[in-house]
């Protein structure tokens, strides 16, 4: 065999086994196992906290304070790890982030075994919260530069079930261990060292993104990697398209004339989505007691189930309905529902029961989207920095959130708590109404053109 043709093999392009359909189709289920696993670390994160928080408060005599930013460690260091994973992908690739991330969270997960203060504690989850917005800023993105056209909006969803399936399963595990087990609150937080172990050796040998080779010039391997592991000749080519039209990059390029719109909806749609959730769903419980209604494992893991059968119909109806269909009138629903909650102050528990489940369900909804726009409306040169500059933002409002939940309940009182809800709800229906786009259907070359009119 001739040193070209050795070379050719050895990046793929002439071996016919591994360019064929069911090979491709294994790797689509591989990469979708890893990106998914990701998202139901990110869930299982911030799920597993609220059933044991009552112990790990009493053990480590926490107040309110520290039980706030406990809660909010991860989301916090979201927003620091976001931008930075973020511009790190888009610099040096998407391949090396996507093993460090886990890398990083499979060590801070498995510190949780060994902390014996309120800070130790803060620190180990916010460093999984700064693994967890790296892969927030990578993995998306690259699912939206390997997944087919046809099928990106329900793959990319399918990571927003993964994060509720998540939420909700710890929460179920954390109340089961925590009620029928004498094992500590430490080894039932730590319980997420074992997913990311698993996670982190299926990720080892996973190709680069052929839109990021493109876009460093590397073409030879682009169009290798791109004819091997993409499903058609048409995604392929538009690796390409996209590609050829790249003109600067770098942070800057979010604010600029072509491309602010975008990242102002991104960054505040996700805001407005998060913030309500995350305040109400972290601290199910305990707002379900404050209006008369059972809490307990029915309370918490009710809510998260809803919300997970939203997600699901969403998923299923985002490639036929379109993605505005499904971001703008939702948000309306819940800002009402959330007001109807906060005014309606002498209403049965029941119908607050029958609300929250309302609001859970259509806010997981639109949540849904958060996780397919980013991939779309930013192109590849920023793809990576613009949804982690998102994600960031989005973490303001839910790290907030989660933080002063307690203290608003305590202080403002559950009506004006709900009702400052319903204002961020509405702030998001609003700018989706003026700024969400329709990319169902396009290419990414077409949806990463910008909001330009």
């Amino acid at each position: 065999m001739s040193s070209q043709s050795k070379t050719l093999s050895a990046i793929g392009e002439i071996s016919a086994p591994e360019t064929s359909a069911a090979f491709k189709r294994r790797f689509m289920m591989r990469m979708i196992f890893v990106l998914t696993g990701g998202m139901f670390l990110d869930g299982y994160i911030l799920g597993i906290v609220g059933p044991v928080s009552s112990r790990l408060t009493a053990e480590l005599g926490v107040s309110m304070f520290w039980e706030g930013l406990i809660a909010a460690g991860a989301l916090f260091g979201i927003l620091f790890g976001s931008p930075l994973g973020g511009w790190a992908a888009d610099k040096y690739g998407r391949k090396p982030l996507f093993m460090a991330d886990m890398g990083l969270f499979l060590i801070s997960s498995a510190l949780q075994f060994f902390v014996s203060s309120p800070l130790q504690l803060f620190i180990v989850r916010l460093l999984m919260g700064v693994a967890i917005g790296a892969e927030y800023s990578v993995g998306w993105p690259l699912m939206s530069e390997f997944a087919p056209s046809r099928l990106r909006g329900r793959l990319m969803g399918l990571t927003q079930v993964a994060w509720y399936a998540g939420f909700m399963i710890a929460f179920a595990v954390g109340f089961a261990l925590n009620e029928s087990t004498h094992l500590g609150w430490r080894f039932i937080l730590g319980t997420s060292s074992f997913i990311a172990a698993i996670l982190f050796v299926a990720r080892v040998g996973l190709p680069e993104s052929p839109r990021w080779l493109w876009n460093q010039k590397r073409v030879r391997e682009a169009r290798a990697v791109a004819r091997r592991y993409m499903e058609s000749a048409a995604d392929a080519a538009d690796v390409e398209r996209e590609c050829a039209a790249v003109h600067g990059a770098g942070l800057g390029m979010l604010f600029s004339a072509k491309y602010w719109r975008a990242t102002l909806f991104m960054s505040m749609f996700w805001f407005c989505a998060v913030t309500p959730y995350f305040a109400i769903g972290t601290f199910a419980d305990s707002v379900l007691q404050r209006y008369g209604l059972g809490g307990g494992l029915a309370g918490g893991i009710g809510l998260s189930a809803v919300a997970l059968a939203g997600v699901v119909v969403t998923v299923l109806l985002i490639d036929k309905l379109g993605r505005r269909t499904l971001t703008v009138p939702p948000q309306w629903l819940c800002t009402v529902v959330l007001a109807i909650i906060g005014l309606w102050t002498g209403a049965p528990p029941v119908a607050v029961l029958v609300l929250f489940l309302v609001f859970s369900f259509f806010n997981a909804g639109y949540n849904t989207l958060t996780g397919v726009y980013p991939g779309e409306v930013f192109p590849t040169e920023v793809r990576c920095i613009g949804t982690g500059f998102a994600a960031a933002v989005s973490r303001v409002g839910a790290g907030l959130g989660t933080f002063l939940l307690p203290w608003s309940m305590s202080h403002i009182g559950a009506s004006g708590t709900m009702l400052i809800a319903a204002g961020i709800a509405g702030l998001g229906a609003a700018l989706s109404q003026w700024l969400a786009p329709e990319t169902r259907g396009k290419s990414l070359s077409e949806t990463a053109a910008g909001f330009t009119h």
